[in-house]
């Protein structure tokens, strides 16, 4: 017999707020977390902005030992700690040191590239002949699953501990990882999320790749543009989402607070084949991504109240719309609600899906669609295929049931999970 599963604790450290409360507020009211960046102005970036969590020195403190950030230099590991133990502490769990390991409790937390800044640090001392000042810590807060190795120790899991990686499809993933590994028995509780780490050394790929907005630099919060005909491109981001996601019966037990249901989600790739690239998605792979995460979830597309989408800022925009008609055979007004998170973040690439996952999460629990911003002019391909009343500029009070959340990840990979707002 397959367990319910469902999410009990949520944590997040987005660049619009860095914990539930104010990220939820953020989000309701349509708040940006973008800003101008001076180290990137001054590297001559072409994009100038970007979305980062404002992390203070006392934050710090509450999640890491005066050791522990001696010599510290990830940014990745800091937003997943917080937005990692934040989530455990939210599903009231309790964060103490036993001996023995918690054998039901693990964790899949996904990253794209851990460290970096660790990494340059590391390079320039090495080129310097100065191995032996490199200190103890540069292993664990370079390797790619630093971030999971660091949260089971903080939390003493026993289970499953890893780090998966899937470029922006990571966080999105790592969710599904966890609901299948729950499913099965195999667990009672994940701890599932995403990081991605700050400044130039992630983003300069992008900027090169001229894929990111450089047409707002003196207007930070104008610059990421999701579904508008004035989109100029993703603004890069970073931060973290975490979930608790657990099996229902033990939920149930310990008397957790339930904020959704997981019916079921799907994971696949394009395979770069037919329209598929690196950087492109196969439209036929996104739409039997979507099409099986529904047969999964035993539902019908017609119950899907609400869509959050990838939507990027790119010219790929309208390219998902219309993949999202042809796998739900809905369009005009009969097609759900959809809205980008990334309008108020930026593209938070490895951080993304869990980041988008929170919100989808917090909208199906306190009953409400957020609002597109800078989505006044929708691009005409858009229009064509739905209602742009199904674009809200604000947010509105709908009470969604189940809404789709979706990732698509360069090196054509997607990710699909269907959630359900929870019925006994």
């Amino acid at each position: 017999m397959k367990k319910r599963v469902v999410i009990t604790g949520l944590g997040v450290a987005a660049p619009n707020g860095v914990g539930i409360e104010a990220f939820s507020h953020s989000i309701k009211n349509g708040i940006s977390g973008i800003r101008h960046d001076a180290q990137l102005q001054e590297l001559q970036f072409s994009c100038q902005i970007a979305g980062q969590p404002q992390i203070s020195e006392k934050l710090k403190s509450q999640y890491f030992t005066e050791l522990e950030l001696r010599g510290f230099n990830s940014t990745g590991i800091l937003y997943g700690v917080i937005a990692g133990m934040e989530a455990w502490e939210n599903a009231g769990l309790s964060i103490e040191v036993n001996e023995e390991p918690d054998w039901d409790s693990g964790t899949i937390f996904g990253s794209g590239t851990s460290g970096i800044d660790k990494f340059r640090e590391s390079i320039y001392k090495i080129d310097e002949l100065q191995v032996r000042r490199l200190g103890s810590t540069v292993v664990a807060q370079t390797m790619n699953s630093g971030i999971s190795a660091y949260l089971g120790g903080k939390l003493g899991l026993g289970n499953q501990v890893t780090t998966n990686s899937s470029a922006c499809a990571t966080g999105t993933e790592a969710i599904m990882m966890a609901y299948d590994r729950i499913q099965s028995g195999l667990a009672k509780r994940i701890l599932a999320g995403s990081t991605g780490d700050s400044g130039p050394y992630i983003w300069a790929g992008f900027d090169a790749l001229r894929v990111c907005s450089s047409k707002y630099n003196d207007n930070p919060e104008q610059g990421s543009r999701p579904m508008s005909a004035t989109a100029a491109g993703f603004v890069p981001g970073s931060g973290a989402g975490a979930l608790v996601i657990e099996d229902l019966e033990t939920a149930l037990k310990r008397g957790a607070t339930i904020y959704a249901e997981i019916l079921g989600g799907s994971v696949n790739s394009g395979g770069q084949r037919g329209n598929g690239s690196m950087t492109a998605p196969n439209g036929t792979a996104v739409q039997r991504c979507i099409t099986t995460a529904i047969e999964n979830s035993g539902i019908s597309a017609d119950a899907i109240d609400a869509i959050n989408g990838h939507l990027t800022a790119t010219t790929k925009d309208s390219f998902e719309i219309e993949n999202w008609t042809k796998a739900l055979n809905r369009k005009g007004t009969n097609f759900p609600y959809i809205n980008s998170l990334k309008s108020m973040t930026g593209h938070c690439l490895s951080a993304a899906g869990s980041i988008e996952s929170v919100a989808t999460v917090l909208q199906l629990h306190e009953g409400f669609v957020f609002g597109n911003t800078n989505c006044e002019d929708l691009h005409p391909e858009i229009t064509a295929l739905i209602d742009s009343s199904k674009v809200p500029s604000k947010t509105i009070t709908i009470n969604p049931k189940i809404i789709a959340k979706a990732s698509f990840g360069f090196g054509d990979v997607n990710a699909c999970i269907i959630l359900k707002k929870f019925q006994k």
